[in-house]
């Protein structure tokens, strides 16, 4: 065997396993979804109000459908529905024509809040690559911390983004979740409340000192010390969930 194959092995082995999610990881994740109700939201149809929007996620058979309408500043309604295999935007009936960036900003804000709503759920999607990176004690309770990042390949144009999520290890529930693209922020678990089989929750959003230079991989560390501003609340109202056919 070549010196060249030799010295290409470990690196093809490290490229493979960094691909890849740890057993850990994937038993807390596994554990976590069950604990947020398993498998309930599959078929299912979820309407609620956030903020000043209306969402409606769907997932059945493999295929997803989420939707957000709102009223704008002029009185438009703006209708936006992400699927699939695409994404279409509409003022009062009427289909945008849309940009590229236009088309990328609309279409990651309504996937963004799906995203959150649903987890840990999404946390299951081939794309993820998960690590279990420690443990911590946050309020009182002891947690297993997870980093999560996403495959190139079916992880969407962001990628490249790093999440980090606390999974308590009494409940198996995921309480606190931290990310640094679009502003680095730390997210608390409030609220819980079970529908149609599912636990939802809102969370208190926190943010760091413009100025600090700690990772959000230790924002637990900073929340504990006092040092996360509160920013804003993540709340979902009039949650519906309904089986679809």
């Amino acid at each position: 065997m070549s010196r060249a194959l030799l010295l290409l092995f470990p690196a093809l082995f490290l490229l493979i396993t960094c691909q890849q999610s740890d057993d850990k990881a994937q038993s807390l994740i596994e554990q976590a979804i069950k604990a947020h109700g398993g498998d309930a939201w599959q078929n299912k149809q979820i309407a609620f109000n956030f903020r000043n929007y209306h969402l409606v996620l769907a997932h059945q058979k493999g295929h997803f459908h989420y939707e957000r309408t709102h009223r704008d500043s002029t009185g438009t309604t703006v209708r936006e529905v992400l699927t699939n295999e695409s994404f279409r935007r509409t003022l009062n009936g009427r289909l945008q024509i849309l940009d590229t960036t236009e088309y990328g900003r609309y279409s990651r804000a309504v996937n963004s809040v799906a995203y959150f709503v649903l987890l840990p759920f999404k946390l299951r999607d081939p794309a993820v690559i998960a690590e279990h990176v420690g443990e911590s004690t946050v309020d009182g309770q002891r947690y297993d911390k997870v980093r999560v990042r996403f495959r190139a390949e079916g992880g969407g144009k962001d990628h490249g983004d790093t999440f980090y999520y606390w999974f308590n290890q009494k409940t198996h529930t995921m309480d606190y979740l931290a990310y640094s693209e679009g502003g680095a922020r730390f997210r608390k678990a409030i609220n819980p409340v079970v529908v149609g089989g599912i636990r939802f929750q809102d969370y208190i959003n926190y943010q760091g000192a413009k100025n600090g230079t700690s990772s959000v991989e230790h924002y637990d560390q900073q929340y504990a010390a006092g040092k996360l501003t509160e920013l804003s609340r993540i709340e979902q109202k009039n949650l519906l969930v309904t089986p679809l056919p």
